[in-house]
């Protein structure tokens, strides 16, 4: 049965194709050991006996791993409503639930079919979210449940098992047909075929690993309607405040380098592609609230947002622009696309803005009005930003003197 979770062909198309190089893999696999002496039938059983264990073990497996033990909705009452009322939105089997006495916080969902799914949190998980914030998790992990990919990850790790498993009985010898004849030659032999299997099959699953991952965040939010709720869970379980900035990105701004610093400095402002092209630039204080708003308004979910920018200007205006702010004149020069693609093989600020080339050889206008009428917020007047970005500029000499 299809549940009403968001379908994803890219998933869909990642996992089938994982699916084929893994088995192509595990087939080339157990035919190079057959090949270089070992017994074909203990090949197959092993081959076709992890197969099977694999998948119809996977989620005993998974919850002796982790220690965990399935809970009644007497034992875990608001964790089976969650999951209960998730269930029911999703219009999908409910899963048995577990629960891990670990302290560390996650969450994972396993088993070789939706019918016969588990969906275990850990200790550490339940102390330090709230119910919302769970419910975005949980959702997360029937997504997983729902898209099959737990099922596909379940059987792809076999080739890898297999391989480690080998690696080991290479390791303590004995696997030759006869131990007469050239043993430790078929377990070296047996050795680094487990080890390249098992690299390529690593490989391949976090290839779909990272997608898979993205994906359950996107439909477990369209499912809740509350991305903020899966974002502020994540924030407390990866304790990422790293990621939060601790310097000023204004001086971080690779425009410092071609726009803002030289001109202070009396030197050339440096233009790219057509300076006679109109581009919209955004100030990155009215990039900034936009990011605030978008991620606090659940509405903002699944669309695309432009955040309030200024009328577009050509870089030559911009240039003028900055001149007339400054009450001197402004020299600039146009650089070549070729030059800065050379050196941007060695210098990151080039490189950044060779990626960037091509907002400057063509029109390059945003339309921000959608976001200015759904949250009535306006860009900072075009002169207001040089002027302001200028006075900062002044303000930090140490930006300068990078430049």
């Amino acid at each position: 049965m299809k549940s009403r979770y968001a379908s994803d062909k890219g998933l869909t198309a990642r996992m089938t194709g994982t699916m084929f190089l893994l088995g192509l893999l595990y087939v080339v696999f157990i035919g190079v050991l057959i090949a270089i002496g070992l017994n074909a039938a203990f090949v197959l059983i092993l081959a076709v006996g992890l197969l099977f264990a694999q998948w119809y073990f996977s989620d005993t497996i998974a919850l002796h791993s982790m220690g965990a033990r399935e809970v009644s909705p007497e034992q875990a009452p608001m964790l089976h409503g969650i999951i209960d009322r998730l269930c029911a939105m999703a219009e999908m089997p409910k899963p048995r639930v577990a629960i891990s006495d670990v302290d560390m916080p996650n969450a994972f969902a396993t088993g070789r079919s939706p019918n016969r799914a588990v969906v275990c949190v850990t200790t550490g998980l339940l102390r330090r979210l709230d119910e919302d914030e769970l419910e975005g998790v949980l959702s997360h992990e029937l997504s997983h449940v729902a898209h099959r990919d737990v099922l596909v990850m379940t059987i792809a790790s076999v080739a890898g098992v297999a391989a480690g498993f080998l690696t080991r009985m290479a390791l303590w010898g004995g696997l030759g047909n006869r131990r007469d004849q050239n043993t430790a030659l078929v377990g070296l032999a047996v050795l680094v075929v487990s080890v390249l299997v098992y690299a390529v099959s690593f490989l391949l699953t976090r290839m779909l690993s990272r997608y898979r991952e993205l994906s359950a965040d996107r439909s477990g939010a369209l499912l809740t309607g509350r991305p903020t709720a899966l974002a502020s869970a994540l924030q407390k379980v990866t304790g990422d405040m790293a990621a939060i900035p601790t310097r000023d990105l204004r001086q971080a701004e690779a425009f410092n380098a071609f726009y803002f610093a030289p001109a202070l400095a009396g030197g050339k402002v440096n233009l790219m592609g057509k300076s006679d092209q109109p581009h919209t630039f955004t100030y990155t204080a009215d990039f900034g609230k936009a990011l605030a708003i978008v991620g606090t308004h659940d509405e903002a979910l699944g669309q695309a947002w432009h955040a309030p920018s200024a009328p577009p200007v050509t870089q030559a205006e911009f240039a003028r622009a900055i001149s007339e702010e400054l009450g001197q004149p402004v020299k600039t020069q146009l650089g070549s696309p070729f030059i800065i693609r050379v050196m941007g093989l060695f210098d990151p600020t080039l490189r950044e803005m060779n990626e960037m080339m091509y907002e400057f050889t063509k029109p390059f206008v945003l339309d921000s009005s959608k976001f200015e009428r759904t949250f009535g917020m306006t860009a900072t007047p075009f002169r207001q930003q040089l002027r302001d970005t200028l006075a900062w500029v002044k303000a930090h000499p140490e930006v300068l003197a990078e430049h």
